[in-house]
């Protein structure tokens, strides 16, 4: 039924791994084929894989350091030159070394032990990596302390490999933008057709998973920024409940939508990524709201067949899809009760056009208090302390900055008024209202369904510097806006290009 995904960079032999979890407490099914490149000898290698290397013995962290870097160099930064990674760690192998030494002593610290990993340049790091959104604006930019989530990965022996291109300032800066590209770190391409876009914001971590550049990649998603990518470049990509994962020292745009998740590609690898990221954190006072078990839970994500006995219900047509396109999702609703999954097809949400209607001014209003209140933190050194700066950067450096498209995201967010103006008042309750309790929790109510199922977003559009991104269907914003959790997995191939299918389900599920 699936015709496995060769991407552009990897000619050789096909396999079919699994992705065996229960992210939703449920998941757990091969969706769609992968592609194996036989001549670089970690390809498609789970954390299982290499844990298992590691405890034989067969393999160090160094080792493998040093092939996903010579590998960037080979098809990232020359060759193809992908551009998803827009600069690697110069202490990656000494890092890498101390954890090797440190399991030589018995001491391991769990499943990301020694385990190579990128993170979106939005991201704080006090290394040697910059943190710059993809802008030149903040080149030079030093922030006081790690953000939460690199401080996680660190605690957990992960070695920080480098910093992913993404969409400038996470794509919240101008209309008709071009996703994947940014000021810093040039176009990311798509490694399946080079010419096609790779989706954003989180463009450069989806990239890297794919090409194989990494054991696993953090991204970032306001709306839509780590499942777009993640479906485009076939891949798993999560999108947790706000508050599971802190946001503290990421580069804000709303403190109601804004997560960090995984992007990877098996559910497994997805799920115990997850688990290493989230948890409690006094800076991020949305965290203290999390279940305490529930990422200990995600740890143990094993078992396959869990879609049995769930009961889905799939989300047709407000979405943009093509109609020849969606009915493709015949297809997966077939092999969803095959599984043993009990399927309501289809599910009407009501609310999804007035939602869209709102949604934006959302993001206007939150995006100008975060990222002030960001670049005002004590200790941070920036070479821009508010929005009002940044824009003016663009306008001096107009011939590297906008050269393609504007700022008109910026410059409306910084004509609004603070966040205690009634009119924001009205638009954060309406999202939640049309989102949440008119949207996701009575479509989930009314036929006592444990996740809603639809396409993710369309197949991979031309990359158009002049007319910036096309779409020809996109269904993250509902879940971005309620604040719940979302996952794709790859599921379809249209015209040779990935396709993933989105579960989206209540808070903390």
């Amino acid at each position: 039924m699936f015709i496995p995904a060769h991407r552009h960079i990897a000619s050789a032999p096909r396999r079919r791994p699994a992705f065996p979890a229960r992210l939703f407490l449920f998941l757990g099914l091969a969706l769609a084929a992968r592609a194996a490149d036989s001549a670089f000898p970690f390809a498609e290698a789970t954390l299982d894989d290499l844990q298992a290397r590691f405890a034989a013995g067969t393999l160090t962290s160094r080792d493998l350091t040093a092939a996903y870097l010579a590998r960037i160099a080979q098809i990232d930064h020359a060759g193809p030159r992908l551009r998803s990674v827009i600069e690697v760690n110069p202490e990656a192998l000494e890092l890498a070394a101390r954890l090797d030494a440190e399991r030589k002593s018995g001491r391991v610290r769990g499943p990301f032990h020694g385990i190579p990993v990128l993170v979106k340049d939005n991201l704080d790091t006090t290394d040697r990596l910059a943190t710059t959104a993809g802008s030149l604006a903040l080149v030079g930019h030093r922030p006081p302390r790690d953000a939460h989530v690199v401080t996680r990965l660190r605690e957990a022996g992960a070695v920080i490999l480098g910093k992913t291109n993404l969409s400038e300032w996470a794509n919240y800066r101008g209309q008709r933008s071009t996703s994947g590209w940014s000021a810093r770190g040039g176009q990311t391409l798509n490694p399946y057709v080079l010419d096609r876009n790779p989706s954003g914001s989180s463009s450069g971590s989806a990239v890297a998973v794919a090409a194989n550049l990494c054991a696993v990649a953090v991204g970032t998603e306001t709306n839509g920024s780590i499942l777009s990518p993640a479906s485009v470049c076939g891949i798993v990509g999560v999108k947790p409940t706000v508050g599971l994962v802190s946001r503290a020292g990421i580069i804000p745009i709303s403190a109601s939508q804004d997560t960090a998740g995984p992007m990877t590609r098996t559910v497994r690898d997805a799920a115990l990524l997850l688990a290493a990221l989230a948890g409690t954190d006094a800076r991020d006072p949305v965290t203290q709201g999390q279940p305490a078990s529930l990422a200990a839970d995600l740890a143990q994500v094993r078992a396959n067949g869990a879609l049995r006995g769930a009961r889905l219900g799939v989300v047709r047509g407000p979405f943009g899809f093509h109609p020849r396109f969606e009915a493709r999702l015949d297809e997966l609703v077939r092999l969803l009760r095959s599984a043993g999954a009990e399927v309501v097809d289809p599910v009407k949400i009501p609310t999804l056009a007035k939602l869209s209607a709102v949604q934006g001014d959302l993001l206007s209003f939150e995006f100008k208090d975060g990222l002030n209140r960001y670049l005002a933190e004590p200790g941070r050194v920036a070479p821009i302390k508010t929005l009002a700066e940044a824009i003016a950067f663009n306008e001096a450096h107009r011939d590297e900055e906008l050269l393609f498209f504007g700022q008109e995201h910026f410059t409306a967010a910084q004509a609004r008024g603070p966040l205690t103006e009634q009119a924001y008042l009205d638009i954060q309750a309406a999202c939640r209202r049309l989102a949440r309790d008119e949207g996701i929790d009575v479509a989930l109510g009314a036929d006592r369904l444990d996740a809603l199922v639809m396409l993710t977003v369309g197949p991979a559009a031309p990359t158009d510097p002049v007319n910036g991104g096309s779409s020809s269907g996109y269904s993250p914003s509902l879940a971005a806006v309620a604040g719940y959790p979302s996952v794709t997995v790859p599921a379809l191939q249209v015209f040779g290009l990935p396709v993933g299918l989105s579960f989206v389900g209540r808070a903390w599920s």
